[in-house]
């Protein structure tokens, strides 16, 4: 894979280096712009919540009726949530460079493929006329819904026959929900140039190796105040906002209609660890220039209250951890968080620890960005687990993966006593620095109920501040979108709640309503100086799984399926039918598979082949049986049986020899 550290001097415009000044509490009220009239929208921009899929209390409370009832509901639910999977490209796409109907454009438009009403698979695409430039590529992950599902990719069937129109790619940070797709849209998105920071790129490289069977790509590197001609009609400026990882990039699109901002994952940090303040005053320039046509920023934090914890914060309150224990501390995080991983390197430094990592995750980010210069430690900080027995326990630090309860991670391999090196004593202490991802509530207090077992001591962010994310809450986004004093403004990278309340933000910043774009993924957004509007047609906005090496190939069958055997298990008939007399010969062979135990239920399966005689033998008076209208039979009557007998819907699947 060729690499080049270089930028295109034709391409990239370094900005001169300039004392940047951090974000405060004391930003003045904006209001209303005077002279920015109300766009007009010729359809309401709120779109109603989508009420299709039920969280789990919702769920719970419904399952106070009958089985039928509960599978009814479920079933009517699901439909609508797991939808048709087109894949990646259609089967008879044009030929490139020849325009269609659905390749005229013109105009501004922004769509996204991922990461409204969600978080996760973050996508999105900038077109003005016939010029495309892509915004990340990120996976999502699956729900308890989807069994077997690895990831969810974008859905980009947009972008086919527009492939010759895609001009850049920009990547904002290297976390896998914007970067983890582009291994697997690489065929699919032509030949553009792509961009991404030092730390970025490093990480994308690292990822794009494990799949050697995707075309090589050089990706362009880039510094914060880089600005990239694109086109005559296209530029891209990116400036530095602070994440939970180095290197993350707020990137202005400069358009003949105006600016389109994309925040990025931001906070405001005035004293981040491992990295420099947020460009503010460069980002407050973008305001004072009036030129911001639309806004587009993160959502996550929308729905908490005050300015996100500063990392300064949980560095006073780990330190304190670290001066009271007495025996080995394991930390469990995420490996993403590049910024956590050097705190707690940092804090060991300091109180004379030795320091261990475990996780290929983690273990892999951490060689990447020490190689790079991004993380940082004293020479001897760093030691093998196979060193461990040699110092006192009391004088280690194990930084491991695992925080979210995930079954074969780390941390749950030490809680279970199956770790090789580290085996939890009494005195050791546990320190959870991530919050629960949502969804993973029940395996991280299965994780802490055992390592409680073991006698140790166990923190976490909700007994106190060892944890912030990094994500802006309500303040953090209030003080953006008076920096940026948009036009229009588009709360993209959360749930839909999130994304509403954060309209009510910028609604009380002076935006009006009737400004505020709130999209589901798919739409097509079309924007004008004054006014923007939806177009009829929506993008293909369809899951599309990864499972294995399969892409795009499980579809809403397969998943129902795979849901049925979860909940009620399969039951499998084998009979033979003479083919002169039309009868079951013998007795039909039974296989039962998490739906009863066989030995516990001999009465159930004598009725249940007393049944299979009947349906079988009330074929007789038929000239020419069709065996496949006897196998339709039997799953549909055999089924509705079961149910009468067991309240439980197992997947039936008849085998019928004829002999």
């Amino acid at each position: 894979m060729e690499q080049n550290n270089n930028s295109p001097q034709d391409k990239v415009i370094p900005s001169s280096d300039k004392e940047t000044v951090s974000v405060t509490n004391s930003f003045s009220p904006r209001g209303t712009r005077s002279g920015d009239g109300p766009a007009h929208s010729p359809r309401d921009t709120r779109a109603e919540p989508d009420i299709s899929r039920p969280n789990g209390r919702e769920r719970q409370r419904q399952g106070a009726g009958s089985r039928r009832q509960r599978g009814d509901a479920k079933r009517r639910w699901m439909k609508p949530t797991i939808r048709k999977v087109k894949g990646l490209r259609n089967e008879n796409p044009p030929p490139i460079g020849e325009e269609t109907e659905k390749t005229k454009a013109s105009g501004l438009k922004i769509i996204h493929f991922g990461g409204l009403g969600e978080v996760g698979r973050n996508m999105s695409a900038v077109q003005y006329d016939d010029e495309i430039i892509l915004i990340d590529a990120g996976i999502g992950f699956p729900n308890e819904q989807m069994p077997g599902i690895d990831f969810i990719l974008p859905n980009i069937g947009y972008l086919q026959g527009k492939e010759h129109m895609i001009k850049a790619m920009f990547f904002t940070h290297g976390h896998m929900d914007h970067t983890g797709a582009l291994p697997f849209l690489l065929n699919n998105i032509g030949d553009p140039d792509f961009y991404a920071s030092p730390l970025t790129k490093a990480l994308m490289i690292k990822r794009l190796e494990e799949y050697k069977d995707r075309k090589s790509i050089n990706i362009i590197q880039i510094q914060a105040g880089d600005e990239i001609k694109i086109s005559d009609k296209l530029s891209v400026k990116v400036l530095r906002v602070n994440h939970s990882i180095p290197d993350d990039l707020f990137t202005v699109i400069q358009t003949p209609v105006g600016k389109v901002v994309h925040t990025s994952d931001f906070k405001f940090d005035e004293t981040p660890v491992n990295d420099k303040p947020a460009q503010v005053e460069e980002i407050a320039k973008l305001g004072e220039e009036k030129e911001v046509l639309v806004l587009m920023s993160d959502s996550t934090g929308a729905e908490n209250v005050g300015h996100s914890l500063s990392e300064q914060d949980v560095t006073i309150n780990l330190e304190k951890i670290f001066s009271e224990v007495t025996g080995m501390l394991i930390v469990g995080t995420f490996a993403s968080l590049i910024n956590r991983i050097q705190q707690i390197i940092t804090i060991s430094e300091k109180f004379g620890r030795k320091v261990v990592i475990d996780g290929y995750s983690m273990k892999t980010n951490v060689e990447i960005t020490k190689r790079l210069g991004y993380l940082k430690m004293q020479q001897g900080t760093q030691i093998s687990m196979e060193e461990i027995d040699r110092y006192p326990r009391e004088k280690i630090t194990a930084i491991v993966t695992g925080a979210q309860g995930e079954g074969n991670a780390v941390l749950m391999r030490i809680a279970n006593g199956e770790h090789k090196y580290i085996h939890p004593l009494k005195h050791d202490t546990f320190v959870f620095s991530s919050s629960v991802v949502p969804g993973n509530e029940r395996n991280v207090q299965f994780l802490k109920d055992q390592l409680y077992r073991n006698g140790v001591k166990v923190f976490n962010y909700k007994m106190m501040d060892i944890h912030t994310g990094g994500h802006g809450n309500k303040e953090d986004l209030r003080a953006m979108i008076k920096l940026v004093r948009p036009k229009f403004f588009m709360p993209v990278h959360g749930q839909y709640s999130m994304m509403v309340n954060h309209g009510f933000i910028a609604n009380e910043e002076g935006i009006p309503e009737e400004n505020v774009i709130i999209a589901d993924n798919g739409t097509i957004i079309n924007l004008e100086k004054d006014k923007f509007w939806f177009d009829k047609e929506k993008a293909p906005s369809d899951y599309v799984f990864v499972d294995g090496l399969g892409v795009g190939d499980i579809g809403n069958v397969v998943l129902r399926d795979r849901q049925m055997l979860a909940e009620d298990g399969m039951f499998v008939i084998v009979a033979l039918v003479d083919h002169a007399s039309h009868t079951v010969r013998g007795s039909p062979d039974i296989i039962s598979r998490g739906f009863v135990y066989l030995k516990e239920n001999r009465e159930l399966l004598m009725q249940v082949r007393k049944k299979i005689r009947q349906i079988v033998e009330s074929q007789k008076n038929v000239r020419e049986p069709n065996l496949t209208d006897i196998r339709d039979q039997l799953r549909n009557e055999i089924g509705l049986f079961l149910f009468q007998k067991t309240q439980r819907r197992p997947m039936i699947l008849p085998v019928v020899i004829e002999v």
